[in-house]
């Protein structure tokens, strides 16, 4: 009898609690259709309380709720946002059924989002993948402003490189396990299935990933929460292609717990901004899903988006002065047509398979399966090839490069100053053509085998072929009101083949497979298991490896919200291994090259924790600290891995520390947010290649620069303000300061092929120390360091809408040589300091160049219609409005690696190894017309 009443009095007292506890319930539904809106989000501003609607459009927002006057702003993507006025009473139920959402007819979100990710993406700067992360997401002015006003010029945020942000698909990270970065042309084209994403930028949480401090972003592709409905749409513009087309259709949920996405789409044309970019590609995209009994759901996923495009080339200045900021020496002409010898071609599927299951009302776990495979490929001109005399490779042609510095004018003013005429005729030449001349190597080719010789020429690719196989599972789990607790485990195996592929003899038969630089019969041979072979087109050649990599790691988070403060505690742990296997014993490196070399193995842990503490509705205040280390990528590991298994000497795991602070204020009219942060990385590695005059020998000498124990510093601020000044007008700013620099003067290390002329120059074993690179306080080639953008945006009531920007930028640095501030600079070949050295001529070489502030103005527009039960959207951009010229980023040349070299080339007018450039677009135009049904 006691233990009964007992029983009786705790439910009783548990009934009182639930009884008293606050909550606010509510449904939402389409204004048009009257039918239940699904994954609806529910905010309730000010806080960081945020639920979704079911299938039946139901929600209940529980936890620490304010009472009084609160906002409760309702959200969903492809409708406008709406913010309904509440009161809440303590210990009631505030029940508010049926409230409506419009659908949002403005595309802007659309246009972003479409000049981002098919557009922005240029794989030979390297920088502005960086921006990429940052989608239609977000709802910050800043990121926005970032991702969609300061991409095209090569902005970094925080002026970080992509590889410290995840980017995840259905929970599964798709960087690459080579560089880091995401490979974002594996879902190109698919802009109308990769919408609704889950953004944390910086050290804030995520309850899929621990990221980095560059943040994360997750892409839900689940059919079941993808809109209804189907869009057709037609896309023209003269930046990266000339038109697209994209047809997608999302069933939904239907009746039988059954969901699909389908996603087709075509991207082309002959050239782009720059001259013969070639752009072609493809997109599929098929998912479907399955419900079961309400708690689980299994969901498989297919993605194929072949495409192939043309490069476009880095120029010196005075290339840029003779031929224009278009401009590109990759090209020629073969037969009436511009034909790119620089093609980068991805063909990689993505399969997946999720499983979703709601083990309670509280807890979830996602366990996913993916697999990627195909190839990816960059092709380029060799004028190396041989024939063999004595046993000795002999022979090769001429480059064939038009800016080949033997063909420009500067050559011939520095080494024949007294007949100009010489200079006069290149630069003349150069006007009237300066492009690759394939017919010359056809016919060179065609006539050298008439006389039994070996292909001269030949277009061929660096090809990789990846398969790799990733599987974790994510656990989130609410423990109470207030507390939710993150967990995952990932493993990721990669198996990567590597090597050279024979696409075009250009007229020839065969090729011999050896390297025409050696001096020696037996160093001659790129495969000493197979000597003098001949090869023809669709053989592989030159080199043939693979790269195995296998990643475990895991993370657990708890995130802990209260009416005041939230906060929250993460760590990971991570375990990498790689692993080279040669396939070809280069001759070269004959011990070093064939068979498994050492794993390499690295452990890696990560901490961060942040909180967000909540003056009011209006004030919020925010910080965050991580403290993380983490493995080298692969292309910073191995240093010359065509050839032979050395790595980077005493490699270990990157370390970084940052740190951020942010104040909030939102109002019915104001929304704001300024933002400091610090990050400092240590321990880092860089592997560049280029052939070095000056380092000890006569002659310039192929080399694998490494730079070693890198610090960075990276320093900053961020503020982004938008102001509802009207129910029609809205104006907004943004500023982004910051000063990224080397914060310690790391080690540097040359290597190259142990061959004479190696030797003369004081390589030992193929290498050569340096010590201390001098680089402390140089700036980073991270794009511009400061940028900002103000502008409007009027939106009528009858859905049409326009919007202005103007973007300044300024202190954007080239990328300097660590060589040239290595003792080498100063240093003659009998180790004495050069005996006309001159301090302040020096110092004034070393300068590290800042390019000119500019300023760029974009117009955005557009106008909706609905027509019956379909939207009709047409709206257009304009980037560059004013044709505003400006150099994004550049490097300097490693060819003049000491001071008299620099000296002579910098006293002329025009330097023959002068820096090597960017430029940004002029002015290009964006227009777009969409069907939604």
């Amino acid at each position: 009898m006691k233990q009964s009443l007992l029983l009786i009095f705790f439910l009783s007292i548990s009934f009182v609690i639930y009884a008293q506890e606050t909550l606010v319930m509510g449904s939402v539904k389409d204004s048009e259709t009257l039918q239940p809106i699904e994954s609806a989000i529910i905010h309730l501003e000010g806080t960081s309380l945020k639920t979704q609607s079911n299938h039946l459009g139901v929600f209940v927002l529980e936890g620490i709720i304010p009472l009084g006057e609160q906002i409760l702003v309702i959200s969903k993507e492809g409708y406008s946002q709406k913010r309904y006025p509440i009161v809440v009473y303590e210990g009631e139920t505030l029940n508010i059924n049926d409230m409506v959402l419009s659908r949002d007819l403005s595309p802007n979100n659309d246009l972003f989002t479409i000049s981002l990710t098919d557009d922005e993406l240029h794989d030979d700067t390297l920088a502005s993948d960086n921006i990429s992360g940052l989608l239609a997401a977000s709802l910050d002015v800043f990121q926005r402003t970032a991702a969609f006003e300061f991409s095209a010029s090569f902005f970094r945020p925080r002026g970080l490189d992509s590889n410290h942000s995840t980017v995840l698909i259905n929970g599964v990270a798709m960087n690459k396990s080579f560089n880091g970065r995401p490979q974002w042309s594996n879902w190109g084209g698919l802009n109308d299935v990769v919408r609704n994403q889950e953004l944390a930028y910086g050290l804030a949480p995520s309850s899929s990933s621990f990221g980095g401090v560059l943040g994360s972003t997750n892409i839900n592709v689940r059919p079941s929460e993808a809109r209804s409905g189907g869009r057709l749409t037609y896309s023209s513009s003269n930046r990266s292609y000339a038109h697209r087309i994209m047809a997608k259709y999302a069933s939904g949920l239907l009746k039988n717990n059954w969901a699909y996405t389908v996603s087709l789409g075509r991207r082309w044309g002959s050239e782009g901004y720059q001259d013969a970019t070639l752009y072609s590609a493809n997109s599929f995209f098929a998912s479907v899903e399955k419900q079961f009994n309400g708690n689980q759901s299994l969901n498989f996923t297919a993605i194929y988006t072949p495409n192939i495009r043309g490069k476009s080339s880095p120029n010196t200045q005075e290339v840029y002065d003779i031929k224009g900021t278009k401009y590109n020496e990759y090209w020629g002409w073969q037969d009436g047509e511009k034909r790119n010898s620089r093609l980068k071609e991805v063909n990689e599927p993505i399969l997946m398979l999720n499983h979703y299951w709601n083990l309670s009302s509280k807890i979830t776990l996602n366990t996913n399966m993916a697999f990627q495979f195909g190839n990816m490929g960059n092709s380029r001109l060799d004028y190396n090839g041989t024939d063999l005399i004595d046993g000795i490779p002999q022979g090769g042609g001429s480059n064939p490069s038009p800016t080949y510095y033997q063909k420009l004018p500067s050559y011939f003013e520095r080494n024949d100053p007294d007949h100009l005429e010489y200079a006069y005729q290149a630069l003349k030449a150069f006007q009237n053509d300066g492009q690759i001349h394939w017919s010359d190597m056809y016919e060179a080719n065609i006539s050298h085998a008439t006389q039994g010789g070996h292909a001269i020429y030949a277009l061929y690719e660096d090809r990789v072929d990846d398969r790799q196989f990733t599987i974790n599972s994510i656990l989130n789990t609410a423990i109470n009101n207030n507390a939710t607790l993150n967990a995952a485990v990932n493993y990721s195996g990669l198996n990567s083949e590597n090597f050279a592929n024979v696409l075009d003899l250009l007229g020839a038969s065969h090729y011999l497979d050896v390297d025409a630089f050696a001096s020696i019969s037996h160093e001659a041979q790129n495969d000493l298991q197979h000597p003098n072979r001949l090869v023809t087109e669709g053989d592989k050649f030159k080199y043939y490896y693979r790269l195995l990599s296998m990643a475990l790691n895991a993370f657990a988070q708890a995130q802990f919200r209260y009416s005041k403060i939230d906060f929250y505690l993460s760590g990971q742990f991570s375990q990498t291994q790689y692993q080279r296997e040669g396939l070809y014993q280069n001759g070269g490196f004959p011990d070093t090259s064939l068979g498994k070399g050492e794993k390499m193995n690295f452990t890696g842990f990560g901490f961060k924790g942040g909180f967000t503490y909540k003056f009011s509705g209006k004030h919020l205040f925010d910080g965050n600290l991580g403290v993380l280390t983490r493995a080298p990528s692969i292309q910073n590991t191995f240093s010359n891995a065509r050839e032979n298994h050395n790595t980077v000497p005493q490699i270990s795991t990157e370390n970084i520390r940052s740190v951020d602070a942010s104040y909030h204020f939102r109002s019915s009219i104001v929304k704001a947010k300024f933002t400091g942060y610090f990050t400092k990385i240590g321990r880092a590695n860089d592997i560049a290649f280029y052939f070095a005059d000056g380092v000890g020998g006569d002659h310039a000498v192929f080399v694998q620069e490494i730079l070693q124990d890198i610090e960075k510093k990276h320093l900053g601020a961020e503020l982004g303000i938008e102001a509802q000044v009207t129910s029609t007008l809205k104006l907004k700013g943004v500023a982004s300061l910051g000063q990224f620099t080397y914060a310690n003067n790391p080690n540097l290390l040359l290597t190259t092929e142990p061959d004479a002329e190696a030797i003369t120059a004081g390589f030992v074993n193929g290498s050569k120390y340096f010590g201390e690179t001098k680089l402390k306080n140089y700036r980073l080639a991270s794009g511009p360091q400061n940028a900002y953008s103000i502008g409007f945006e009027y939106r009528d009531p009858n859905y049409w809408w326009f919007g202005a920007t103007a973007n300044f930028f300024s202190n954007t640095f080239l990328d300097v040589s660590p060589l040239t501030r290595s003792y080498n600079f100063n240093t003659d070949y009998d180790g004495q300091v050069f005996n006309d050295y001159d301090e302040d001529i020096a110092r004034e070489l070393l300068k590290q160049e800042r390019f000119d502030d500019y300023m760029v103005v974009n117009l955005v527009g557009g106008k909706s219609w609905k027509l019956g039960k379909h939207y009709v959207g047409l709206f257009a951009s304009v980037n560059n409005l004013l044709n505003t010229s400006y150099k994004t980023g550049g490097f300097e040349q490693g060819r003049n690696a000491n001071y008299r070299e620099l000296r002579d080339d910098k006293a002329l007018a025009t330097p023959v190894f002068g820096p090597k450039y960017w430029y940004g677009r002029g002015t290009t135009y964006f227009l777009n017309l969409n069907v939604s049904f």
